[in-house]
């Protein structure tokens, strides 16, 4: 799989994303740190790249723009921001999550659950 990772989220997630097999970009690397989030959604589209953020607007755009990709995944208030335990988080459900995401869905993290809305 391939993801871009947003600034709210810590540039050791795209290390680790490698690490596991898979492509990883950080908005830092693509220097779009200070892209809108319009920018952001349209290089994922481009790219074929999910999005991994804390940022709901990414959500917002997917609806308002009736699109099926890219997929977000998006860790919610009260999910740990610490890097390694995002990673576990991640390792562990995207290989339950995968098939969603390649078809186009909406991947929410939250303390106790995963919520998951296909596109």
């Amino acid at each position: 799989m391939k993801f871009l990772i947003d600034n709210s989220i810590f540039p050791l997630i795209s290390k680790a994303l490698i690490d596991i097999g898979h492509e990883a970009q950080h908005v830092l690397d693509l220097k779009m740190e200070g892209a809108k989030d319009s920018q952001i959604f349209d290089h994922a589209l481009a790219n074929d790249q999910i999005i991994v953020t804390a940022d709901t607007d990414f959500g917002t755009i997917s609806v308002l723009q009736n699109s099926k990709k890219p997929s977000i995944i998006i860790f919610r208030k009260g999910v740990t921001r610490l890097p390694p335990e995002q990673i576990n988080l991640l390792s562990l459900n995207l290989p339950i999550i995968k098939d969603k995401l390649d078809q186009g869905a909406i991947v929410i993290f939250y303390n106790d659950r995963i919520r998951i809305r296909q596109l």
